[in-house]
């Protein structure tokens, strides 16, 4: 492999600087005496920096020697260490969940540099987040003692931290998971059996504790995902005094992957010789035998949607920049155009130029879509109006299952097509794109498959609040619409087909209510991953249109000679191409949808035979 750092990070700065009401964040109580707008350059540039020296030298040793297992044991690759300690050392890593620490960056400067160091090595990065994902929910779940004994050493990386829910029998259904705790004499501590697999980052010779949050049965507890409950189950039991034995949690073997070779995939046992303890994070089941489980682990699961759609973006970006610049200095063939000139490099042809916009479209959507979520995450936490803090809050919800599914989904697509400029050197392991399409296919299977998020798109969120709160989504698109009617020059047409598509988006609502209310209710499964496409693309197009007209106005501004005119031109050839090559899918599905093709749901499973 011969992995390239090419990351830019100028559309980053346009997002926070430009596009974004960010000053409403930085006036937060949280942040006001720490950051201001001017500080953000020299913040992003640090961490590329960082991205390209620190991080992105480990990546061909992650990909080449992997993660080995030995006697019980998961062994990262040795650079691993040194670029982990570095990033918690300096204040880059999990030290930005604390809610009490001092200078913590705020969400939608976080995300964002998250996304920098993601695209310098992302089998990396879960070492990070996922120790980060784990305090979140001891810091907002556990109590008083629990956080006193786990978080300071979570906080600065000395510990890190999992998610375990998949089970050898229970991997999507996670409502049929085997694993059952026990009460024990000592109140809040239960004896836990079980086995878990595909846990990211789930042994590791790095840290000295792991600290699993572990979702498991009380006896007795209610059936199906209600009577699930959440426990702190250290590798290592963490006595009152601070020190540390063994906790009966193995590691018994590690996944070898199609990419992110890098990143460990355990399979933990846990309880084989009755001596695995756990902390009850909350309270036991109730009554009814109804536990808090599920509820505790979807703030970490939520999270990490967001995360895996970052994941997501920056492979698929690093992938796209590295295209354009091999495509720079590859000479082949000529012009259709000017058949009698010379030879060209490739990145002149019409169809490498329709992958790199295609690309270049598709990651600055999904930045904007990710972005915006981070920017609700800190309005829902620290707005001072509870409504407001409400209202972001619902907003989160409804674009979480578009953040997780639509980058993971587009990035096997777009690495792709990057690969495919390179011609027969794509496919070979001297070139980048090689690692980028293999590291990038487990997002769309991470952290909830992608049907399942557009089954949460239709099922959950179109009703969530009596319908209101995915109805307000849509609002904010028809707003946006109605307020700039003949107010971009040169978009009429694009924002006819944002209209045209919002009003196609209103069809297959409608059509999918008509099939459930029909008895054809095995349509919506049918139809449900390309309506949540449609959903993003719908959105998207929105966003991208709104930072096509910041993109006009400083290009008027600026004028063709300066230095910066050319990002702004590329910010509106971006909304140009995605408004009248991918929004337009949006009414194709609705057509689609309403010719209600029943061949999935009345196949029989027999002619899958031939």
């Amino acid at each position: 492999m011969a992995y390239k750092y090419s990351y830019k990070t100028r559309d980053i700065k346009f997002i926070l600087k430009e596009w974004l009401p960010v000053d409403e964040i930085l006036a937060y109580d949280r942040y006001k005496d720490y950051y201001t707008k001017d500080d953000f350059d020299t913040i992003i540039d640090q961490v590329h920096k960082i991205a390209a020296e620190v991080i992105a030298p480990t990546a061909e040793e992650g990909d080449t020697v992997g993660v080995r297992f030995e006697n019980g044991q998961a062994y990262i690759p040795p650079s691993f260490h040194a670029a982990y300690r570095f990033i918690q050392d300096n204040g880059w890593g999990t030290s930005n969940v604390d809610e009490n620490a001092e200078g913590a960056l705020p969400h939608v400067l976080n995300g964002l540099l998250l996304e920098i160091q993601a695209a310098a090595n992302p089998a990396f990065m879960p070492y990070v987040g996922a120790g980060s994902g784990a305090a979140a929910v001891i810091q907002l779940f556990g109590n008083e003692e629990q956080k006193k004994r786990f978080l300071p050493k979570m906080f600065d990386g000395t510990w890190s931290g999992t998610m375990c829910l998949t089970e050898p029998t229970a991997g999507s259904d996670v409502g049929d998971l085997l694993s059952k705790a026990y009460p024990t004499d000592q109140p809040g501590i239960y004896k836990l059996k079980g086995q878990k697999i595909f846990i990211t980052a789930g042994d590791r010779d790095d840290v000295e504790n792991i600290i699993h949050l572990y979702l498991a049965r009380v006896e007795g507890a209610a059936p199906g995902t209600k009577g699930l409950s959440l426990f702190i189950m250290p590798k290592y039991w963490v006595n009152e005094d601070g020190t540390l034995e063994d906790n009966d949690v193995q590691c018994v073997g590690v996944e070898h992957k199609l990419g992110l070779k890098g990143s460990a995939t355990a399979a933990l046992v846990v309880g084989e010789n009755n001596n695995c303890r756990g902390w009850l994070l909350g309270d036991p089941p109730d009554e009814n035998g109804i536990g808090q489980g599920i509820a505790q682990m979807f703030h970490m699961m939520n999270e990490a949607r967001v995360d895996t759609g970052r994941l997501s973006t920056a492979v698929a970006a690093n992938a796209y920049w590295n295209a354009v610049e091999y495509g720079r200095e590859r000479v082949q063939g000529r012009l259709l155009t000017d058949p009698k000139g010379g030879r060209v490099t490739i990145n002149k042809h019409e169809d490498v130029k329709r992958m790199y916009l295609l690309n270049k479209a598709t990651t600055e959507a999904c930045r904007a879509m990710l972005a915006k979520a981070y920017y609700y995450e800190d309005v829902r936490i620290y707005d001072p109006d509870p409504a407001r803090r409400d209202w972001a809050q619902r907003m989160l919800d409804m674009i979480t299952p578009l953040c997780k599914a639509y980058p993971s989904d587009e990035a096997w697509i777009l690495t792709a097509e990057s690969l495919q400029s390179y011609g027969g050197y794509g496919y070979c392991e001297d070139y980048p794109a090689a690692s980028a399409t293999r590291d990038c296919k487990i997002w769309s299977i991470w952290e909830g498959t992608n049907f399942i998020q557009s089954m949460d798109l239709i099922g959950r969120k179109w009703r969530q609040n009596k319908g209101q709160d995915f109805a307000n989504l849509l609002k904010e698109i028809a707003d946006f619409i109605a307020e700039n009617k003949g107010k971009i020059e040169g978009f009429e047409r694009e924002l006819e087909h944002l209209e045209k598509a919002l009003h196609a988006y209103y069809e297959i609502q409608g059509t999918i209510l008509q099939y459930v209310t029909t008895g054809k209710v095995g349509l919506m499964p049918t139809f449900a991953r390309r309506i949540l496409t449609a959903t993003a693309q719908l959105y998207c197009g929105y966003l991208l249109l709104d930072q096509a007209k910041i993109a006009l106005k400083r290009m008027a501004e600026l004028g063709k000679d300066h230095y910066d005119y050319n990002f702004y031109l590329g910010k509106v050839f971006s909304a140009r191409y995605y408004l009248n090559n991918t929004v337009p899918n949006v009414w194709h599905i609705a057509e689609i949808i309403k010719i209600g093709d029943m061949s999935v749901v009345e196949a029989p499973d027999e002619i899958f035979d031939y």
